[in-house]
């Protein structure tokens, strides 16, 4: 082995952080001094400075646009600046490989990477990858990806399946014990709402319509995003919090039914836990389009419904909860049927061969 250093990167969203959170323990347990490059203050910063002993390196960073934009100038000038930073830091550390999860800041990490033959490591976590692993792609000595397909459709000697990476405090959530946590009655069916790290206004605004008629059949579990709660109404049943952490697994394992965004990482965490779920993915108007790429695939399994961005409204969510709610022994065998790689077990092995390449 070259070093006992690896650099984690990626950042943006929750998203491109999770899978490195769950390998940075592993690494820490086995000695390496683990180092992350990330912005300065995007959500790496907040989510890495909770885990001790990482040391972390903020740097400049752009954002990628795939439409023409005056500030794409000033970025690209904001990407070289992170290249530089990044090979400054890469250059005196000296790791042995790098990991990347994706999002802008990834882009400069790997660039400099490159320029210095450090090993490379990407990881794509939906089925078509995002802009920045697409630059990041020939620059890469292995690319990981978590959907089959996304393999096939890339047809690239150096890309491994390695499977959805579920983190371990998920499945080692409590029913109960999430369920006396919020004094949940057994009698009631619970529905936990998701819309990402920073939550979804039109899917929170449509539910806070339908909650009277949810209400008498249903327990609601609403994690709604930063700035949102105020915005809730009260009612016996429903729970609502900007934001959980420790909690998560119990909540999440107190839940009967899920309706969320369409996230890679999410949706196969809800595929683990074998939750029924309505996928409500980001309109490709404002965003690549992965999600809707990501929930027509679970679709097509069997494993969930789902509603598009564009016929998002209180009468078409009630409508797809209840369906969802009659259907869920239906889903729940499909999800039975999923053979679950181990992704850990794939991703650290593909690391290893990149660090003695």
């Amino acid at each position: 082995m070259k070093s006992r250093k690896i650099v984690f990167t990626g950042g943006g969203s929750a998203g491109h952080v999770t899978v490195n959170l769950a390998l940075i323990p592993y690494y820490q347990e086995l000695g390496y001094s683990v180092h992350y490059i990330g912005s300065r203050q995007g959500i790496e910063a907040e989510l890495i400075s909770k885990i001790e002993g990482v040391k972390y390196k903020g740097i400049a960073t752009g954002k990628l646009r795939r439409y023409f934009s005056i500030e794409n100038a000033k970025d690209s000038l904001r990407v070289l600046k992170g290249v530089r930073e990044a090979y400054q830091y890469l250059k005196k550390i000296k790791p042995g490989v790098v990991f990347s999860k994706g999002g802008f800041v990834s882009v400069p990490v790997v660039l400099a990477a490159r320029i210095l033959r450090i090993p490379i490591v990407i990881h794509e976590s939906d089925l078509t990858p995002g802009l920045a692993n697409r630059i990041a792609l020939p620059w890469a000595d292995y690319v990981c990806t978590t959907f089959q397909e996304a393999a096939a459709q890339l047809r690239r000697p150096n890309v491994v399946h390695v499977g959805a990476m579920v983190r371990q405090e998920l499945r080692e959530g409590d029913r109960q014990r999430g369920r006396s946590r919020l004094g949940l009655c057994d009698d009631k069916p619970v529905l936990f709402f998701m819309g990402g790290s920073l939550g979804a206004k039109n899917l929170n605004d449509a539910l806070y319509r339908i909650i009277p008629d949810l209400i008498h059949d249903y327990q609601i579990i609403h994690i709604c995003g930063k700035g949102q709660h105020r915005e809730a109404p009260v009612a016996d049943g429903y729970h609502v919090f900007e934001y959980v952490h420790d909690e998560l697994p119990d909540l999440m394992a107190a839940s009967d039914l899920v309706i969320s965004r369409a996230g890679s990482n999410s949706i196969f965490e809800f595929l683990a836990l074998h939750k029924p779920m309505l996928l409500i993915p980001l309109s490709d108007k404002v965003s690549r389009g992965d999600q809707i790429i990501n929930a027509r695939s679970f679709e097509a399994s069997g494993y969930a419904s789902v509603l598009l961005a564009e016929d998002l409204n209180a009468p078409n969510l009630l409508n797809a909860i209840h369906e969802l709610d009659r259907n869920k022994e239906k889903y729940i065998q499909n999800m039975l049927t999923y053979q679950q790689p181990d992704a850990m077990k794939n991703i650290i092995k593909v690391i290893k061969q990149a660090e003695v390449k």
